[in-house]
């Protein structure tokens, strides 16, 4: 027994000798070895053999399986698995259903909402689907397609459409038109400083709307109105025709003051003569409307070229305006001329100065 503790120690002597000699020789390790432990070996074990994924803490127990799978095919940017446990239980999980947001919530109530959207959805799907088969067979509908086109306005036709030009809208009858003139003049009545209940201005209101509307009759009258079907053939005249010194009174479209004079008109006919009358009354069509001279010239010769097509038309109109002789320059002798000239005065020097010459008075008098 002595012997064997005397060989125990004398090992334990070299064991200790050859551990420290080896301590002092070999470098020191550059990382701490291994646990040795059992308990350690066993931790090692458990988690080789449990996958990564099932350290991750995912809410399993409080997310249903269905939602879950709907989540990952519906949004795939959804984190939920980074989330704890106390905030899925307080964090609502959002998550698309054919376009409809659906909010799950915790426990039972998270799969019942996202069921019952499903069931919407699809009832949506449906109802949505029948509504366009029914719209595709309205538009292939004939009868429905005929209502839809009694509806559209048809294009008025050109002379329709210069009639409506011509003539104003008259939806508005005469006495409305008065009342609201009259009460415009009234105002203005008051705005230059008169009093409109004065004895000599009780009716002026009432008188001033009624001649405006005289003076401006122009706008309510046609060509066709006024000629009235006075058009006549005849082929055995070629020469020129003149009515000259037609009066014409019109207003100013700048200031609404007169300017007045005579007209002088000449046409060479083509198959085709008007009542001489008539040509004063296409005059006065033109000038009861707010006017400048240039353009109520043009005008009067190309009605006379569309009621009669002939050869050359002839116009000349000689104004004094009072918007210049009343106001502004005042120059009481002032008068304007203007002319328009079509088809062969407008080709032919000769014809066009023989008819300057008429309405000059320049050719041998009558009788």
């Amino acid at each position: 027994k002595q012997q064997y503790q005397h060989v125990k120690s004398f090992g334990e002597k070299v064991k200790k000798k050859t551990m420290t000699e080896t301590e002092t020789s070999a470098p020191p390790p550059s990382s701490p070895p291994p646990p040795t432990s059992t308990k350690k070996k066993r931790r090692r074990k458990r988690e080789a053999k449990t996958p990564e994924s099932a350290t991750d803490t995912k809410p399993v127990d409080i997310i249903p399986e269905k939602t879950r799978s709907s989540r990952k095919k519906k949004d795939k940017q959804a984190k939920a698995s980074s989330s704890t446990p106390e905030e899925a239980e307080t964090t609502p999980v959002v998550i698309p259903k054919d376009g409809v947001e659906v909010v799950s919530g915790t426990s039972s109530s998270s799969s019942s909402s996202v069921s019952s959207t499903s069931v919407l959805s699809k009832t949506e799907k449906s109802r949505r689907k029948r509504k366009a088969a029914q719209e595709g067979l309205d538009s292939l509908d004939p009868a429905k397609d005929s209502t839809k086109k009694k509806k559209k306005k048809l294009p008025a036709s050109p002379s329709e459409q210069q009639q409506q030009e011509i003539a104003p809208s008259t939806e508005t009858t005469e006495e409305e038109k008065i009342t609201k003139m009259t009460n415009a003049c009234r105002t203005i009545l008051e705005c230059i400083g008169e009093n409109p209940d004065r004895e000599g201005l009780l009716k002026t209101p009432d008188r001033w709307a009624k001649a405006l509307l005289f003076m401006t009759k122009g706008y309510a009258q046609t060509i066709p109105s006024v000629t009235n079907n006075a058009i006549f053939a005849e082929d055995h005249h070629h020469e020129m025709v003149v009515v000259r010194n037609i009066d014409i009174h019109s207003l100013c479209e700048h200031h609404m003051v007169p300017f007045m004079g005579v007209v002088h008109i000449g046409y060479i006919p083509n198959g085709k003569i008007i009542g001489l009358s008539k040509l004063a009354r296409i005059a006065e069509v033109y000038a009861r409307r707010l006017q400048v001279q240039e353009r109520l010239t043009r005008q009067i010769a190309d009605a006379i070229v569309d009621a009669v097509e002939p050869l050359g038309v002839a116009v000349v109109v000689e104004c004094a305006h009072l918007c210049m002789v009343m106001r502004g320059v005042q120059k009481v002798g002032a008068k304007t001329v203007t002319s328009s000239v079509k088809g062969v005065f407008e080709s032919n020097p000769k014809t066009r100065a023989e008819f300057f010459s008429i309405i000059n008075g320049m050719c041998q008098p009558c009788g």
